[in-house]
């Protein structure tokens, strides 16, 4: 890799504050930009990206993806359910729906509803699904039998964060143009041109919110919509009534309409960050009358509603409730001043709220427990009390996820669970029976035969134990034979929780061909709640990066690999974890695999979305501040004469999340001072990478090849000249 002029090629660490020499790279579609990462992508191919072992990786990658026997991911509308469904014949997809009863057979009879690559054909555009809401006939329509028949259809341009939305009528099963339908950020005579991060959502059968970018002053700094309003059928956008107009310096303002019989409400979001944000309730919505009503709950908590109730998660202690509680009132009460709530989950040293679910009269708790899942049913009666009862079994060690079947109609639920070594399985339950129907389930796409999952405990720098569940042959595993090829996987932010999931790529690319693969809940995640997360924020990140590097040198310690034979990976915010790894332990780690991620943290948050996140980093404009985020920028910690590891950097050119410039700057830097670093940029996929089953493949398989050669998985390709 050259840069742009190689006589500034640094060979100590970039100065945030002087000339950066690869900001140029940041130019994401500029002419000079493009043609290093064609350059760049010809290398990689030529290097990792043929021969008979990436072919072998990619193609059984690749099967998995597009196999038929994948369980359909389905929603109920109606009498009908719908899918997304991708794979080898329909690269875009088919947005697509079949009966209860049909769904049931090994074979069912499904009907398209709208074909994507025949729409990408039709338009000239590489259309990629971002999901669709249909509107709820109403109790009398239902009753005279009207059929579910307008949705809403976001669809993104190459896979970017932006995209568009277009009224759909899935009856006739056609697009309904403007002023008839509604469309927000299209250009009939150019569709490609459109885009906007926001969305549409359903007020009534001729009224929605609108919340988008409508030109300067209609955005905050994120890029996200600072307006919401209320669009009705047949009138310009520009006539829609404002309901709601935030600061610039927000995050993201929506609104939407509870549509529930008898317990409607009209509801605006205000993110001012992550972690903070206000709900307000509208009465005559739209109206010259209109008023907004703030709840008054901390602006770090959550809030939802289900008919007469309203349910408060905290992030921070409240009314001598702790963090991570999860409240239940009765909304009017509340408005009326009580604060007699009734408390539903309270956590422990070892439990956190992973989630819940209403169905009509019930409300699913979903609880971690050490990371396992644990779940239970809590049923309100008249005089305010809740009754709990005991969910169904499920295995003990998988992840259990429960979504409700129809909130409004039915106490129905879908169980779906899933292992490092249980393909998963889709159920359907009524809350109050006995058991649950197994539906569908996955095959296996690897032989497990041999294979174990163990949870372990590790030790960070302040005492923490920090959990991790470790993949891979027994005999490695339980100290028998080993060391083998290992691979360390970890995010540890915005409080997410890594949990297991069977995933066939995985098993067929590395555990079936002996590697061991390796997940770890470090904080900064949300497996042990609000706190666990809270602790590695903003200046406390560096507790991130020690409890990673814990369980790397744990993972040493107990002979199950080497530092020569053990990689890591991570991607986004786990790209900036890993990328850590490269600056601060690279004495760890035999190869990094670092995705779509953040480096420059002197430069993010005027990177695409990247002023968002400040909640969670920092701000470097204030100097105090950047004292701790300099720490931990990777691409200011990177210097002449360490001895890095190899590293692999993967981006897309559509992530309009996280700036390309990220991997971009920081590859070319690590190759100015001569280190043995490798880039590949796909040019469609947004955040995600991939915008068809088969980039997804073959970047995975990039990754796997990589990792393969560098840490000595048998059978990988030669690593000679990469």
């Amino acid at each position: 890799m050259v840069p742009e002029d190689p006589s500034t090629a640094p060979h100590t660490p970039v100065d945030p504050d002087g000339v950066d020499p690869y900001a140029w790279l940041e130019d994401v579609s500029g002419p000079a930009a493009l043609a290093w990462v064609r350059e760049q992508d010809a290398r990689t191919h030529h290097l990792i990206g043929s021969g008979e072992s990436f072919e072998t990786t990619e193609s059984a990658i690749l099967a998995v993806l597009d196999s038929d026997e994948k369980i359909p991911d389905v929603s109920q509308i109606g009498e009908h359910l719908y899918n997304f469904w991708r794979d080898a014949t329909h690269q875009r997809g088919l947005w697509r729906r079949t009966t209860l009863d049909s769904y049931r057979t090994d074979s069912p009879d499904w009907e398209t509803v709208l074909d994507l690559d025949a729409l990408a054909a039709d338009e000239g555009v590489g259309w990629v699904w971002h999901g669709a809401s249909l509107l709820r006939p109403t109790p009398d329509q239902l009753a005279a039998g009207q059929p579910w028949r307008r949705a809403l259809v976001d669809l993104s341009v190459a896979g970017s964060d932006a995209d568009v939305t277009r009224e759909f009528d899935v009856v006739e099963k056609r697009f309904l143009p403007a002023p008839d339908g509604f469309e927000r950020a299209t250009d009939n005579d150019d569709p490609a041109s459109g885009g906007a991060k926001g969305g549409l959502a359903w007020a009534d059968e001729d009224t929605v919110y609108v919340f988008t970018d409508e030109g300067p002053g209609t955005t905050t700094t994120s890029g996200y919509p600072r307006i919401v309003r209320l669009w009705r059928r047949g009138t310009r956008l520009a006539e829609a009534v404002t309901v709601y107009e935030g600061r610039e310096d927000d995050l993201y303002i929506s609104g939407r309409r509870v549509r529930t019989p008898g317990f409607e409400l009209d509801v605006v979001s205000r993110s001012i960050a992550f972690y903070r944000s206000e709900t307000y309730l509208v009465s005559d919505v739209g109206m010259p009358g209109q008023e907004l009503t703030r709840l008054d709950v901390p602006e770090s908590a959550e809030v939802g509603f289900h008919r007469e109730w309203m349910l408060v998660e905290l992030r921070d202690d409240w009314l001598g409730h702790p963090a991570g509680s999860l409240l239940a009132v009765l909304l009017d009460r509340f408005v009326a001043g009580s604060r007699d709530f009734e408390v539903l989950f309270e956590p422990t040293p070892t439990t956190s709220l992973a989630g819940v679910t209403w169905t009509r009269h019930h409300l699913v708790v979903n609880a971690l427990d050490d990371v396992k899942n644990r779940v239970h049913v809590l049923t309100p009666h008249d005089d305010g009390t809740w009754v709990r009862t005991e969910f169904p079994a499920t295995d003990p060690v998988a992840t259990v996820g429960v979504r409700a079947v129809d909130t409004q109609d039915s106490d129905e639920v879908w169980v779906v669970t899933t292992g490092y070594l249980t393909p998963t399985t889709l159920h359907r339950a009524t809350i109050g029976d006995a058991g649950l129907t197994a539906l569908k389930s996955a095959p296996a796409f690897f032989d497990a035969a041999g294979l174990v999952a163990d949870q372990h405990f590790a030790t960070s720098d302040d005492g923490t134990r920090v959990p991790y569940v470790v993949v891979g042959r027994e005999d490695v595993l339980r100290g028998a034979a080993g060391p083998a090829p290992t691979l360390l996987y970890g995010y540890g932010g915005f409080e997410v929780s890594l949990t297991p999931s069977y995933s066939g790529s995985t098993g067929r690319a590395w555990l079936e061909r002996g590697g061991v693969y390796v997940v770890a809940n470090i904080r900064g995640g949300g497996e042990y709640g609000p706190a666990w997360h809270q602790a590695a924020l903003r200046e406390h990140r560096h507790r991130a990066y020690e409890d990673f590097a814990a369980v790397a040198r744990d993972l040493v310690t107990r002979g199950i690999t080497t530092r020569e034979h053990l990689g890591a990976q991570g991607g986004s915010n786990g790209g900036l974890l890993v990328g850590n790894m490269l600056t601060r332990y690279p004495d760890l780690f035999g190869a990094i695999v670092i995705q779509v991620p953040l480096l420059d943290m002197r430069r993010y948050p005027q990177l695409l979305a990247g002023a968002s996140w400040m909640a969670e980093y920092g701000d470097p404009d204030d100097p105090a501040q950047w004292e701790w985020l300099r720490a931990y920028s990777p691409y200011h910690q990177l210097t002449a004469g360490t001895a890095y590891p190899p590293v692999l950097l993967l981006t897309s050119t559509r992530d309009d999340r996280v700036h390309p410039g990220h991997a971009r700057k920081a590859a070319a830097l690590l190759d100015a001072i001569g280190a043995d670093v490798t880039y590949y940029e796909n040019i469609e996929g947004g955040h995600g990478g991939a915008a068809t089953n088969a980039q997804a493949a073959h970047m995975a398989a990039l990754a796997w090849e990589f990792l393969g050669r560098r840490l000595g998985l048998a059978g990988a390709g030669s690593a000679a000249g990469a």
